[in-house]
């Protein structure tokens, strides 16, 4: 997502009704909160995929 496109996103929050913008604003927090609380495990998650790759365990994705 470029800068502008979240420039664009928040343009458009700004437009609606005040509630609505807090509770997306609140809810925006709260991913980021936990995102951020959450990174320790992510990483490892992603090492264990890595792993997982490198050892010939995985196959490629066709989500057709």
């Amino acid at each position: 997502m470029s800068n502008d496109d979240v420039i664009e996103v928040f343009e458009f929050i700004e437009t609606l009704p005040k509630s609505t913008a807090e509770d997306t604003r609140a809810d925006e927090e709260m991913w980021d909160r936990q995102f951020a609380e959450s990174q320790d495990q992510l990483a490892k998650l992603a090492d264990a995929a890595l792993d997982e790759y490198r050892a010939g365990k995985t196959r490629p994705c066709n989500p057709q």
